[in-house]
């Protein structure tokens, strides 16, 4: 791409006069023009030249101009257009079918030939621009570290979220336990336009018929209900397939009228939300099933995003491993255990029922373990801890853990929740419901 703002070309063809014709039109064009005589010449100078288009004549000495097609990277390398006074139909059709970008029969029409041109040089720069904003996104939005791995899927779905996150349509995320569905709906909210606003997660499970409406909806003379505080922002709707009939019927026209009527009140609220939903469930066997409406599914998935097992991308455990034990490393202030072939051959041998969470549990326990001098992934993994200062229950014991650990990630990120949240693996909600049950005191911690 030229430094100067002028579009750039690089011709290949074998022709020495056709190169200075072509050199003289597009110079009269104000376009940045150089030309090689052959195709192998033009994967060299494509080393260090971008431009944003590449005209190339079909036969030529050595590589063809279709065999230098073959060659190009079909994302990442500029558009091609190929020029031929052989051409006919079947050989149009060929090179379209083979990624060219367009095809035009010498002798060429000036007019036409810039006319493509310009549009495949348009075309290249969006996409370049397209590339460097999604690269600025990963950077601001810190999703290569919600949504960690280098698998293919893991790099598809990481550019699903930003495809979506601009849309304003129902998202319904699938995944089995521990896949990080909450994660996956707060990177959609963050990286799109409501991000300033509210992000309302519910745990449709926990839904009391009795109380729904004057919690989500508020009363009429009296507190504001919660999804009048979230307009604007976004509502996330967990274990949809969990929630009670009652209940979904009235979310159901909540999302279908965007308004509410409080408790008591004679005139409905408007609201404004974009609505996520989540499942680990078969929505089609829970519908068959009588325990979630078709109309409600009908309203959730205009946009549908499957989260992929962790068994699935078993060439992301290592590196999430490493991850997760630098994290609560830190958080512990200790060294990171290095991993050896026998917890290598530990993590990659285990199924991970409870995926990525299970990893990240299994890690602080690996971390527990090297703090009093000793443990293995494998011991871990059986979660054996040992038997050193251990409390009486179970009960106790994760109670203790989750309170030295949630206490030095909120000193760890300067009372910044969801950086604490993001570090500890669990959603904004949860980390919240926890301080509270833990009795934890935030200010004092900082």
């Amino acid at each position: 791409m030229s430094e100067t703002g002028r579009f750039s070309l690089l011709i290949v063809d074998d022709d020495k006069g056709m190169r200075q014709s072509l050199l003289e039109l597009m110079g009269a064009a104000g376009w940045q023009a150089e030309a090689v005589a052959r195709a192998d010449k033009a994967l060299e100078r494509l080393k260090v030249l971008t431009p944003d288009v590449i005209l190339s004549d079909v036969r030529m000495p050595g590589m063809t101009g279709m065999e230098l097609l073959a060659r190009l990277h079909p994302e990442l390398s500029p558009p091609l257009v190929l020029i031929s006074a052989h051409g006919d139909i079947p050989m149009a059709v060929e090179a379209m079918q083979a990624g060219a970008y367009s095809f035009v029969e010498k002798p060429y029409e000036p007019r036409r030939l810039l006319s493509i041109l310009t549009h495949a040089a348009e075309q290249s720069r969006m996409r370049a621009r397209n590339a460097q904003l999604k690269a600025r996104l990963f950077e601001l939005s810190g999703l290569d570290r919600v949504l960690m791995g280098q698998t293919p899927v893991v790099a598809e779905l990481r550019e699903e979220v930003l495809d979506l996150a601009p849309m304003d349509g129902a998202v319904m995320i699938l995944g089995e336990t521990g896949t990080g569905k909450e994660l996956v709906a707060r990177a959609l909210h963050d990286l799109g336009p409501r991000a300033d606003r509210p992000f309302l997660a519910i745990n449709c499970a926990a839904l009391m018929p009795d109380s729904f409406e004057a919690e989500m909806f508020g009363v009429a003379q009296g507190p504001e209900g919660r999804l009048q505080a979230a307009t604007g922002g976004t509502l996330f709707l967990d274990e949809i397939a969990s929630c009670p009939p009652v209940v979904q019927a009235k979310l159901l026209r909540v999302i279908e009228d965007q308004q509410v009527f409080p408790v008591g009140g004679a005139v409905p609220v408007a609201v404004d939300l974009r609505v996520m939903s989540a499942t680990n469930e078969d929505v089609e066997q829970a519908v068959a099933e009588d325990r979630l409406r078709r109309d409600l599914l009908f309203r959730l998935n205009t946009f549908v995003m499957q989260l992929p097992p962790l068994r699935q991308r078993r060439d992301d455990v290592m590196l999430l491993a490493a991850h997760f034990l630098e994290d609560y490393a830190r958080l512990h202030e200790i060294g990171a255990p290095a991993l050896d072939h026998e917890d290598a051959a530990t993590l990659m041998a285990h199924d991970w029922p409870g995926n990525v969470r299970e990893l990240r549990n299994v890690c602080a326990r690996r971390v527990m373990l090297a703090r009093r001098g000793g443990g293995s992934m494998a011991a871990a993994l059986t979660q054996d801890r040992g038997g050193e200062d251990v409390p009486d229950t179970l009960r106790e014991a994760v109670a203790a853990f989750e309170r030295e650990l949630i206490g030095k990630a909120i000193k760890a990120h300067e009372g910044r929740m969801d950086a604490a949240a993001e570090a500890l693996g669990i959603g904004r909600r949860t980390l919240n419901e926890k301080i509270v049950k833990l009795g934890l005191d935030k200010a004092a911690l900082l």
